[in-house]
């Protein structure tokens, strides 16, 4: 009879029917080298294409194989969630995407670094290959950013989501349920002992990116409103300026028409001073508003996802069927 997984592997999938069956290839030689009982756990957030199809030919060839398939697309932060929630592991899980651009034969540098007394062995990025200038700057500027806005939770830099995780910190990670999931940020905020491994992150191995630039950036503004009040501190000082300034310019009217009479005013100072206030309002009501929606979605309290079909690995399967004590 199998005994429960040492560790799990939790990889969330999204239109990944080219480069799985590679992914697959290279995980498992490195998790049979660690010598350790292993599960993997694959996401399908509702692909498009054959993606579910290879995962389950897979899952028939690899008893280790573990398979949760959503209901629809939720999203990777979401997807990832639901790959946590079905580990199994005893001692801990490694995140890690399906693109092969975070090479699997990093995990073993990731587990001795764990075990050297950290809960967290997160990868961080010392190369970025196959990446553009304006994506590796925005990216960089992103985590200053992050930084900078973060306060008491800091983000590492130049740093995704592969890690390992010790069980007791995906357990407390486990305990956040909101709706708007910046899962690096929730890394951080479960705080834990943590370490840096570098390595090269690699090109993609095949398929096409789903993270266009559009896509980018409302994560940031996900990953800063999860996080931060900064922007509505921002709106405040910036409304504070204003008032300031509008008060100056009101006392220089005030002295100029006492002394020097009372012109007519100008049309394009005017509208010029109509635009630049109107537009500080609307900035600031936008700022509220992704506030106040996110607000809006926590008091729903759907569920975070819907499984359609869940295929645990050969382990789970004989562990649940064991009688109860």
């Amino acid at each position: 009879m199998s005994l429960a997984p040492t560790l799990s592997v939790v990889v969330p999938c999204y239109n990944e029917q080219e480069v799985l069956p590679e992914f697959h290839a290279r995980l498992v030689p490195v998790m049979d080298a660690l010598g350790w009982p292993w599960e993997v756990v694959y996401v399908n957030d509702g692909s498009r294409d054959t993606t579910f199809a290879v995962m389950s030919d897979l899952a028939a060839r690899d008893a280790r194989v573990a398979l949760v398939n959503l209901s629809r697309n939720f999203g990777k932060e979401i997807a990832l969630t639901a790959g946590l929630d079905h580990a199994r592991a005893t001692h801990g899980v490694v995140v890690i995407d399906a693109d092969l651009q975070d090479p699997p034969e990093v995990i073993p540098a990731l587990v001795a670094a764990a075990q050297e007394g950290f809960d967290i062995a997160y990868a961080q990025r010392s190369i970025r290959h196959g990446e553009n200038w304006l994506k590796r700057t925005t990216a960089s500027m992103f985590y200053r950013v992050m930084q900078r806005l973060g306060g008491k939770v800091q983000l590492p830099r130049d740093t995704g989501d592969f890690r390992y995780m010790s069980r007791r910190s995906l357990d407390a990670l486990l305990t956040m349920r909101e709706q708007h999931r910046f899962m690096k940020g929730l890394f951080a905020w479960v705080g834990f002992p943590s370490v840096a491994v570098p390595y090269e992150r690699a090109p993609r191995a095949a398929g096409e990116t789903k993270w266009n630039y559009w896509k980018l950036w409302n994560l940031s503004l996900e990953g800063i409103t999860s996080f931060t009040v900064a922007p509505l501190k921002i709106a405040t000082y910036l409304g504070l300026a204003t008032a300031f300034f509008a008060g100056l310019y009101l006392l220089q009217l005030v002295v100029r028409t006492l002394f020097f009479g009372n012109p007519t005013a100008g049309y394009p100072s005017l509208m010029a001073v109509v635009l630049f206030l109107g537009g500080v309002q609307l900035m600031t009501l936008g700022i509220i508003g992704e506030y106040l929606g996110r607000i809006f979605n926590e008091t729903k309290g759907r569920p975070l996802y819907l499984v359609e079909r869940h295929l645990p690995s050969t382990a789970d399967r004989e562990v649940s069927r064991r009688p109860a004590a």
